[in-house]
């Protein structure tokens, strides 16, 4: 077949006018969503940069609704927060759960405060009433459907060691550091006495009203204390969460600590052997005491004794002793591996990305609390960006 000018143009026109082949295009399945057997992001109830003494609701005169909202419009259906005051009731705790159920937000995780009595030991009628709060507050989270109880059990936490770092490398943004061998000044904020402005921290004195501790006797108070109210806690299906000393350093004001060490942590759910006899695991805490936080969230994972998770970052200079908390995406951890290790070990409780970085915005928009350095609501949409990220990544 000869092929004119008049042929070419005609084929080509019939070509232009065929219907084009199907193109097959690979299917990419959607994201993972947070479910029933998943792990939840969550945030503290203060996190959305209002509070009242409500749980987590807003400045006085404003709309209750903002912290809420503001939790709601971060793609976060899951808080923790502070418990009322013991002993905790159907009363008292019934409009803290509503008020955020009515957002579409559940409450999963509230902070209990333990007595002086159970903490140091003090024998008698006070302690054992104490506890019997205790259990009266582990029966009303039942009843109103709080599954997570969480709490400390500190003879005295070493606040005085924490002072504000700036990332000059990024914008000069906040992180907090933690020095054993930190010396007090007269500006320091956990500072409790002029006389000792000039003393490192790892040198100060016992308070009066707290004294020193040693390991035995706070190992026996707290072995006391769950030998009580875990048995309680087990018929009530609720679980109870300690979280490691943080920071974790040997002595603080002459006390030693239990849970500043993994030899601690193991040891505290060997006294009690029950699910809900658990630790908060904290990867960051994990890295501070110079442990790999892959094996240890595998190792109280696989023993179902991950009742709650923090999710942070840091860089450690001296394990127990000098470390900073950076941005979530800049420490020692790969934050990657530790979600993917949650995800195969079935964790299904709330992971909370906490301790935001300071921001200039943050501090601009609003008076910033809690640690040197620390950041407010802009700081922590970034930690939950990240968290969900390495979430569903871990989940595909």
């Amino acid at each position: 077949m000869k092929f004119s000018r008049r042929t070419a143009m005609e084929v080509l026109g019939a070509g232009a006018l065929a219907p084009a082949l199907p193109v097959q295009a690979e299917q990419v399945p959607p994201a993972p969503k947070e479910g029933k057997d998943t792990p939840k992001i969550a945030l503290g109830m203060f996190d959305s940069g209002v509070r009242d003494s409500r749980g987590g609701g807003a400045d006085s005169g404003s709309d209750p609704a903002t912290g809420p909202r503001r939790i709601k419009q971060l793609g976060v259906d899951h808080v923790l927060g502070g418990g009322p005051r013991v002993p905790w009731t159907e009363e008292n705790l019934k409009p803290i759960m509503d008020r955020w159920k009515a957002a579409g937000i559940t409450v999963g995780n509230l902070m209990i405060g333990l007595s002086r009595d159970i903490l140091y030991g003090k024998a008698g009628d006070k302690r054992d009433q104490d506890l019997e709060h205790i259990k009266q507050s582990i029966v009303a989270a039942s009843k109103v459907g709080l599954p997570v109880i969480e709490y400390n059990f500190y003879a005295h936490r070493a606040m005085e060691g924490y002072f504000e770092e700036t990332n000059v490398n990024r914008g000069n943004s906040g992180w907090t550091g933690f020095d054993y061998e930190l010396v007090q000044t007269a500006d320091r904020p956990y500072q409790t006495r002029p006389e000792e402005k000039g003393m490192k921290f790892k040198d100060l004195p016992p308070l009066p009203e707290i004294g020193a501790h040693t390991l035995d006797q706070m190992w026996a108070n707290i072995t006391y204390f769950l030998k009580a109210v875990i048995p309680t806690a087990e018929k009530a299906g609720v679980r109870l969460a300690l979280h490691p000393n943080d920071p974790p350093a040997p002595i603080s004001r002459g006390s030693e600590q239990i849970m500043a060490t993994l030899a601690g942590w193991k040891k505290l759910i060997g006294i009690v052997d029950s699910p809900c006899n658990g630790i908060t695991y904290d990867c960051g805490v994990t890295r501070e005491l110079g442990e790999d936080p892959i094996e240890v969230c595998r190792y109280f994972g696989s023993r179902d004794r991950i009742n709650h998770c923090h999710f942070r970052n840091v860089l450690v200079m001296k394990p127990y002793e000098r470390y900073t908390e950076v941005w979530i995406d800049e420490g020692l951890n790969n934050m990657f591996a530790v979600m993917k290790e949650l995800v195969k070990q079935k964790y299904t409780r709330q992971i909370y990305p906490e301790h935001p970085r300071r921001l200039d915005y943050d501090t601009q928009c609003m008076q910033l609390g809690g640690y040197p350095g620390g950041g407010g609501y802009a700081a922590i949409s970034y930690n939950v960006g990240y968290t969900r990220a390495m979430l569903q990544a871990a989940m595909s």
